[in-house]
Formats: C-alpha cells, sequence, structure tokens
C-alpha cells in the first residue's frame, strides 16, 4: 500500500484516486492511522435511504405529491416548456 501524508495526497489527489481505481492500494495516514481510498458502487434503488434516511414508501408519496403539484401547475399555465433558449423560457 502507498501511504502518503495528508499534505501529500491533497496535493495530487485526483492522480491518487486514478490509482486506485486501477486497483492499486493508496491510504492516507491522519492522527496515527491509515485511511483507504476505496471505490464504492452506488445501487440507485437505494441511494435515497442510505444517503437520507427515505423509505421507499416516503419517496412513493413524495413522487405523488410532486407530480400533483406539477399537474396543477400546468393546468393553471404556470408552467412553459423549455424550447432550448433561455431568453424565451
Amino acid at each position: 500500500m502507498k501511504t502518503l501524508t495528508v499534505t501529500a495526497a491533497r496535493q495530487n489527489l485526483g492522480n491518487w484516486l486514478k490509482r486506485t481505481l486501477r486497483g492499486e492500494d493508496v491510504g492516507v495516514m491522519i492522527d496515527g492511522a491509515i485511511v483507504a481510498f476505496r471505490p464504492v458502487k452506488i445501487y440507485s434503488e437505494d441511494y435515497a435511504e442510505h444517503e437520507y434516511g427515505a423509505t421507499g414508501e416516503e419517496l412513493d408519496r413524495f413522487a405523488a405529491r410532486a407530480n400533483k403539484e406539477l399537474d396543477a401547475d400546468r393546468k393553471a399555465g404556470r408552467l412553459k416548456p423549455f424550447t432550448g433558449k433561455l431568453k424565451r423560457a
């Protein structure tokens, strides 16, 4: 494992992260301990739960409420379609 100081890691962080992605073990020494860089897989189906503590039921309720609000705004003419030109929108 390549072990770095915080300063050395910060100076060329992108390089060390790329080397980690290629399979090299890289760690940073801080307060007498080594913290290792590791790639992490993100799974979209449980991302909201892990990041925000939101359950699937809560996300479903949020989506239903957001869609209801959007439908009401469409019917009231408060939403304008994006044409690809910011000045028109």
